[in-house]
């Protein structure tokens, strides 16, 4: 593979290994285990694993390790290593480094499952954690201290689509020791390269545009060898939640294909939100890439695009937001996002409905709020299916 490829071809060909039979796509090996020649070889691979050479699946596979090559390439870092799903790459980066007595400081706008993680689990293990509204630097300042171990933020957030300063936060998270983890998601690794901007783990769902067929539950954290290989393979091995070797195939199917279906959804996404702006239905239109959001500098900055993810709030409350909701002929109401698919979901009858009433108001993650995931379809099909689903509120 050549390192002067651009993405879409390394998306293509990078981390492929072929057996004997020189197969076109990539074999799927499905084993939970290996033969070794000796006793004498048995004894040396657990002393010492050589690349491409394996001892459980749980460890690593083939299947595997191709998906995890593929991915450290495109994000243009040393190494990853894949997960069941995209919760378990966030529990796996947050958990392999943070131990009783640390301090994490992370961003208050995530995803459910993600509070859970910070709200729940880490408090009840002796983990102080401090959440900061992640758009004002000043909050971030005061909040990591000279102690802090580890900062956690969702690259654009889930679902209000708030723009983490990536750059700004990884400096201030360096000057006092703390390693940076950041969810990017919504970004994809097509339009962001945080590890380069300073994150030192960087975490996928891929799930959403990986996949991007709505075929599979997997995820990936990616890094540098000594944190992947150091740091998280031990705790994500004798855990159990690494990637199964159909998953990796499935998923190296879908990396073909995701610069293509992103790039596309991005273009729609950009071109509804100009057909959404102002319009009479609406509390508020929320898209990164739009001149009405605030921070559109900041994200065409790390991005150069406003992404594939578009909310807007409908005036009317929740009742109207369902009329919206159950007026679309091509959007598919679900919680899923990233698939090839348009989906619309409402977050706060859904993926966020377990949050108190006052956090989802702080959050702005109001009754009316509607988050779409735009797909592959007709963009002139999608722009008028919303439209009209408007009138119905």
């Amino acid at each position: 593979m050549s390192k002067d490829w651009n993405t879409r071809t390394k998306l293509v060909h990078s981390g492929s290994k072929r057996s004997q039979w020189n197969e076109v796509s990539e074999a799927i090996f499905l084993t939970q285990g290996f033969v070794y020649d000796t006793a004498e070889q048995a004894e040396a691979r657990f002393i010492k694993t050589e690349p491409d050479e394996y001892i459980y699946a749980r460890y690593g596979n083939p299947s595997v390790a191709m998906f995890e090559e593929r991915m450290a390439t495109i994000e243009r870092c040393e190494d990853g290593f894949a997960t069941a799903s995209g919760m378990a790459a966030v529990n796996g980066a947050i958990m392999s480094i943070v131990k009783a007595g640390d301090h994490v400081v992370a961003s208050r706008a995530l995803f459910g499952s993600c509070l859970y993680i910070l709200d729940e689990i880490l408090p009840r293990l002796g983990v102080e954690v401090t959440l900061v509204d992640g758009r004002n630097l000043d909050a971030w300042k005061a909040a990591i201290r000279d102690d802090t171990k580890l900062v956690f933020f969702e690259t654009i957030s889930n679902p209000t689509l708030e723009v983490i300063d990536i750059k700004a936060v990884s400096r201030m998270a360096h000057g006092v020791g703390a390693l940076v983890v950041a969810d990017n998601v919504f970004a994809t690794p097509v339009f962001s390269n945080a590890i380069a901007q300073g994150v030192d783990l960087v975490v996928y769902s891929a799930t959403k545009h990986i996949d991007g067929q709505g075929r599979a539950l997997g995820g990936i954290i990616l890094g540098s060898k000594e944190l992947i290989r150091g740091t998280v393979e031990p705790y994500m091995k004798h855990t159990g939640g690494s990637m199964s070797p159909f998953t990796a195939w499935i998923m190296l199917k879908g990396l073909e294909t995701m610069d293509l279906r992103v790039r596309a959804q991005a273009a729609t996404a950009a071109k509804l939100a100009d057909a959404l702006a102002g319009h009479a239905k609406l509390e508020r239109l929320i898209y990164p890439g739009h001149t009405s959001h605030p921070q559109q500098k900041l994200v065409l900055e790390q991005m150069g695009n406003g992404g594939t993810m578009l909310s807007f709030d409908v005036k009317g409350g929740k009742d109207a937001a369902f009329r919206v909701l159950n007026a679309m002929k091509i959007a598919l109401i679900s919680n899923n996002l990233g698939d090839a698919k348009t989906i619309a979901t409402p977050p706060a009858a859904t993926t966020h409905q377990r949050l108190p009433d006052e956090q989802k108001q702080m959050l702005g993650i109001t009754p009316g709020l509607i988050r779409l995931s735009l797909g592959i379809e007709d963009t002139d099909d999608l722009i008028a299916d919303v439209l009209q689903a408007l009138s119905h509120a």
